[in-house]
């Protein structure tokens, strides 16, 4: 009853308005009508919307008093927001130091993470051996933000790796199903430098002493190796950490769940299971121990590998062709899973 009072009481004093007041609010109505016709539970306004409602609070007193579908501190948000771009784009930079290009940015990154030690003074210098004209306080205020001055670990791990390849071994561990499901541990050795299998043997029952006599059996004297890598399995306790000493080897433990660290001995796990393993089934350890051993000697004598210039571990000399009457034979590796091609004078 009230609203319906009210409505009547506001239809009379439009007689008393003047016609340009009620143009207004007309012009106010039939806008935000437009906007509810959009057939959406809440009413969504475009940036012609807020502007035309800025506008009108500029040139209109009464605005607020018929507006409906949102409130009038929202628009004036809408009104200071708009004056905040306004002098934003009042203030932009028009002179002043250049910036420096996404080439100069992508080479301060690309130095800083290739080399853990070097601050802005050596990159600056690089820079300016490249002919590229930045000054050493932009790189300062780039790599602020870009690193910790100390590098990464996974590019210091990477560097250590690669300088003392000659003189890294690394073992680990891997399980293989038989025929009836039962599991089986297979334990390899291999070194860095020419990606050599050192020994390897399997076992039902992997212990740290079973562990222990493998590594005495791969370096009976001293070991002409310095570090040997490994991860943290626990049969790899502190007997095997002593007999590694003793024998004048300082192991060196990957990060936990960090299988890149030792990615000699896994990437030859892997290939193991897919060059063999994953198309054989093998039938007890007998038989394992000897398609695994037939593998190592495979892959020591015949495989070629991309790390190696295309060579075999042990090296593999070019055979050349004896006349031009010879042909090539395939010799069966593995079963005849693999093969290896050489020469043969035609009888």
């Amino acid at each position: 009853m009230i609203d319906t009072i009210g409505a009547i009481v506001a239809a009379l004093a439009v007689f008393f308005r003047s016609r340009l007041d009620l143009s207004f609010e007309v012009l106010a109505l039939r806008q935000q009508l437009v906007v509810l016709k959009r057939k959406r539970r809440r009413p969504v306004l475009s940036r012609l919307d807020r502007l035309f409602w800025i506008l009108l609070r500029s040139v209109w007193p009464r605005w607020s008093d018929v507006l409906a579908i949102v409130k009038p501190a929202t628009e004036i948000a809408w009104h200071r927001r708009g004056f905040r771009l306004y002098w934003r784009w009042r203030s932009r930079r028009r002179s002043g130091r250049p910036r420096i290009t996404d080439e100069v940015r992508s080479l301060i990154r690309q130095m800083s993470l290739e080399n853990a030690g070097w601050g802005a003074p050596k990159i600056h210098g690089e820079l300016l051996k490249l002919g590229l004209a930045v000054s050493e306080r932009t790189v300062t205020r780039y790599l602020r933000g870009l690193r910790p001055r100390t590098g990464r670990s996974d590019q210091r791990w990477k560097a250590f790796l690669a300088n003392h390849r000659e003189a890294i071994v690394a073992f680990d561990l891997f399980t293989v199903p038989t025929l009836t499901f039962n599991l089986l541990y297979c334990f390899v050795i291999i070194e860095h430098r020419r990606r050599k299998i050192l020994h390897c043997n399997m076992t039902s029952h992997p212990t740290s002493k079973w562990v222990v006599q493998q590594l005495r059996e791969a370096f009976p004297e001293a070991a002409p190796y310095r570090y040997a890598i490994f991860d943290h399995d626990s049969k790899f306790n502190v007997d095997v950490v002593r007999l590694l000493a003793g024998t004048g080897v300082e192991p060196k433990r990957t990060s936990i769940e960090a299988p890149w660290q030792n990615g000699v001995a896994e990437r030859w796990i892997g290939s193991c299971h897919r060059e063999m393993l994953d198309r054989v089934i093998p039938l007890n350890e007998h038989h394992l121990r000897r398609l695994l051993r037939d593998y190592a000697s495979y892959h020591n004598d015949d495989r070629v590998h991309d790390a190696l210039n295309k060579d075999a571990p042990n090296g593999r000399p070019v055979d050349e062709r004896p006349s031009p009457a010879a042909r090539v034979i395939s010799q069966p590796r593995l079963g005849g899973l693999h093969h290896r091609y050489a020469w043969k004078v035609a009888a």
